[in-house]
């Protein structure tokens, strides 16, 4: 069954692949139906502890004319857990983005990353620039985020202890875990205290609860922990394909600095900002994005291509 079954039609493909490690990787492909041409390849990073929700309406309305790859992370949704539980680092994400545009046929995309999965674009782009058409960059930073949620450092010392409880006493952890993350009153603070519960609608957020609940606590802190010690900062100015940034004006998880310095230091950036977004911003006001991506992955589509979308 399609992870993202409110696309408007069933993935063209479905399966698995191999990270270095041999942990298991699944993805899933969406072709234009009825065998139109793909006018290029979409290929969607998550955030950490997500399991696509974010792209609801990307895929919706981009499918019917895009070739899109949706892949899940180590640990996450059907992808396989780790052996071990501490290869959850930039390498080990990398090497898994590779085997998933190695075996889907993808030789050059336009990379698409919320939150986390800003960085692991960014990340991507400067491992294997050849293989970038393009960036869009949705509510993210390039780096260290533990740092700056919020405006605060707290997450830099909190995660770190919150690890070790895990990998120390798991059972008790896994449990409580399970029982905070998929709970009503964690819903009911997202949407009063981080998102804006006006915009949001219950069916569009509660699948991140409901997947959270079943993520490996330890999956979950050990790829935070990496994420929050990765920046990509210093190679910003190397950036040389178009670059699209979106942030909302109200995220708390990356205040709407970050993705204005993103904009500063990437030649040729542009930056989308919606008002009033949070971190939730593209299933909040998804028109106002579909719009922008539209007009921004025409330009790109039109300009001369030095190699195709796909093999």
């Amino acid at each position: 069954m399609s992870t993202l079954a409110f696309a408007p039609h069933a993935p063209a493909e479905e399966g698995f692949t191999e990270g270095a490690d041999g942990t298991r990787i699944h993805y899933e492909v969406w072709t234009p139906p009825h065998g139109a041409p793909p006018a290029s390849t979409l290929v969607l990073s998550d955030g950490i502890g997500c399991d696509g929700y974010a792209w609801k309406y990307v895929v919706r309305h981009f499918s019917r004319a895009h070739r899109i790859v949706h892949w899940q992370y180590r640990g996450h949704g059907r992808s396989g857990v780790p052996h071990d539980r501490s290869h959850t680092t930039f390498d080990d994400i990398a090497s898994d983005l590779e085997a998933v545009l190695r075996a889907t046929h993808t030789r050059r995309a336009v990379l698409m990353g919320h939150s986390m999965g800003v960085q692991v674009c960014l990340d991507y782009y400067r491992r294997h620039p050849e293989a970038v058409e393009a960036l869009v960059l949705i509510c993210g930073s390039h780096g260290m985020p533990l740092d700056t949620f919020h405006d605060t450092r707290i997450l830099r010392s909190a995660v770190p202890l919150f690890l070790r409880a895990a990998q120390r006493f798991p059972r008790v952890v896994e449990a409580a875990w399970r029982a905070v993350a998929g709970s009503e009153l964690s819903y009911q603070l997202a949407t009063h205290l981080e998102v804006n519960g006006r915009l949001v609608s219950r069916a569009d957020f509660m699948p991140y609860f409901d997947h959270l609940a079943g993520i490996d606590p330890q999956i979950f802190l050990s790829m935070l922990k990496s994420a929050g010690d990765q920046s990509s900062y210093d190679q910003l100015p190397d950036v040389r394909v178009p670059t699209l940034i979106v942030a909302g004006t109200a995220d708390g998880f990356t205040p709407y600095w970050l993705s204005e310095e993103m904009h500063d230091r990437i030649p040729h950036s542009e930056l989308l900002t919606i008002p009033g977004g949070t971190h939730t911003a593209p299933i909040e006001q998804p028109e106002l994005l579909e719009l922008r991506l539209e007009k921004f992955l025409a330009e790109v589509e039109s300009a001369p291509r030095a190699q195709s979308g796909t093999a």
